[in-house]
């Protein structure tokens, strides 16, 4: 059994360790998470013409858990910490957004990594990613000219 299984699956956020060493039963694990998300939408999706296209209530009251679930679906690496505190791999950091039931979406790395550097081509994939599935995603500059994106529910769509 896996750490995931014995905890109950979380999405890979950017703040956690690299990927498991058995990667494809982390991926299986990420696909079933995911087609559920899936599967919840076109159950609670009502008579929408593409019920898959809308978040469901479910990512709503979650939205830092259902965007990192998008993020790591799409196969998007996430960052990594290592043991010391310090990043260990370059990747997607999601966190709360400056709203509530926002999210923030960042290119993080390891020093010298160059991801700040990547962080453009990375972060327009994961709006790509984000708004095919339903979420109104803005990219913005913060501090030092860093790009991040703002992640909410679409307009009208409330939990």
């Amino acid at each position: 059994m896996s750490a995931s299984q014995e905890s109950g699956f979380e999405p890979a956020t950017g703040d956690g360790p690299a990927v498991p060493e058995r990667a494809e039963v982390r991926a299986a694990e990420v696909r079933t998470a995911f087609e559920g998300m899936l599967q919840i939408r076109r159950l609670t999706g009502g008579d929408r013409v593409d019920p898959e296209a809308v978040p469901a209530a479910w990512e709503l009251n979650r939205p830092l858990r259902a965007v990192a679930l998008a993020l790591e679906a799409a196969g998007i690496p996430a960052s990594a910490v290592g043991a010391s505190g310090e990043r260990s791999a370059s990747g997607y950091r999601v966190c709360d957004g400056e709203t509530p039931g926002s999210v923030r979406v960042e290119w993080a790395g390891p020093r010298g990594s160059g991801a700040a550097h990547d962080e453009e081509e990375a972060l327009a994939r994961c709006l790509t990613v984000l708004r095919r599935l339903g979420w109104t995603a803005l990219s913005y500059r913060g501090p030092r000219r860093r790009r991040f994106l703002e992640v909410e529910a679409p307009p009208g769509v409330r939990p």
